[in-house]
């Protein structure tokens, strides 16, 4: 089968298409030929050896794969070879999702949803699971609350402000000037052009996703209410951390996890018309390493790579 791996780390063009034999199966887990699969800027930065998840490579990114079961390991209870499945597998240990099939624990699966697309099933995992994680698991988002999504037409933002929305939120977002009607139309209910308009200005917030840590955390606190509550994807720092606390406010730095009941919620969003996922470009596996280029550019919605 075609994988891409990398041998060294670097600029996209490490990484390469290669061949590599047929996984098997193992207890617990079941085979899937990938159809799609999402890249996220944790690929991105483990790919450039800016994060060491993986040690030396030789190695393989990607977390992210959608596509149909065509075999299944020992133990494996409810799924069927031909049944349409996404996850976020095994993160942060090596899977190497870029590849025409690969294994997965099928306790970390969801199924599909009839109406969604491969493409759309690949990029959701764990964009959609880190917008869940961080408003649902660890923010507690209530109808009626004042929600702030930083950056909220990128991978995780766009799908964060429809989250928040179906649970009832007055949604605000910050975007740039091409991806403000769009955010819009996603459900936000204010929209802040990030490079013309103060966003903290704009609060008081109950419950805010961070996705820049360090100082910038600093701008969130200081527009959450008292009570309120921050999840952030990068470390905050101890200064940051000790500040929340004195100041009563929740500061959560969370990374996101395998999770196939949150993925199952989101697919029942997906089925009420609630939540999409938008594709700011799709490309065939042997062009992994233009993908990555094109996410460089911060797209609108994800990029994905078709098998």
């Amino acid at each position: 089968m075609h994988v891409i791996e990398q041998t060294s780390v670097g600029a996209p063009e490490v990484l390469q298409l290669t061949e590599a034999p047929m996984p098997v199966p193992g207890p617990g887990e079941v085979r899937i030929r990938v159809a799609a699969a999402g890249i996220n800027p944790v690929d991105a930065m483990v790919r450039a050896g800016a994060i060491p998840l993986l040690g030396d490579p030789p190695f393989r990114v990607g977390w992210d794969a959608a596509g149909r079961i065509d075999a299944l390991g020992e133990d494996v209870t409810g799924f069927a070879i031909g049944d349409r499945v996404m996850g976020l597998i095994r993160f942060p240990e090596q899977v190497g999702a870029y590849a025409q099939f690969i294994n997965a624990p099928a306790a970390q699966l969801a199924r599909i949803p009839d109406l969604m697309t491969d493409e759309a099933a690949g990029a959701l995992p764990l964009a959609g699971l880190t917008a869940w994680q961080a408003l649902v698991s660890h923010g507690r988002i209530k109808s009626g609350q004042k929600v702030f999504v930083h950056a909220g037409g990128g991978g995780v933002g766009h799908i964060a402000v429809q989250i928040a929305k179906a649970h009832g939120a007055e949604v605000w977002a910050t975007a740039s000037a091409g991806k403000i009607e769009t955010v819009r139309s996603l459900g936000a209910d204010h929209v802040i052009d990030y490079k013309e308009q103060d966003f903290a200005a704009s609060g008081p917030f109950d419950l805010i996703l961070d996705h820049a840590g360090g100082e910038h955390v600093g701008r969130s606190l200081d527009a959450l209410k008292p009570g309120g509550h921050v999840t952030t994807l990068l470390d905050p720092g101890e200064e940051i951390t000790a500040r929340a606390e004195r100041e009563g406010k929740t500061l959560v730095w969370m990374m996101v996890k395998p999770d196939a009941a949150g993925l199952t919620a989101m697919g029942e969003l997906v089925r009420a018309g609630q939540l999409k996922v938008l594709i700011g470009g799709s490309f065939p596996l042997a062009q992994a390493a233009q993908a990555h280029q094109a996410l460089a550019r911060s797209p609108l919605g994800k990029i994905v790579l078709t098998v």
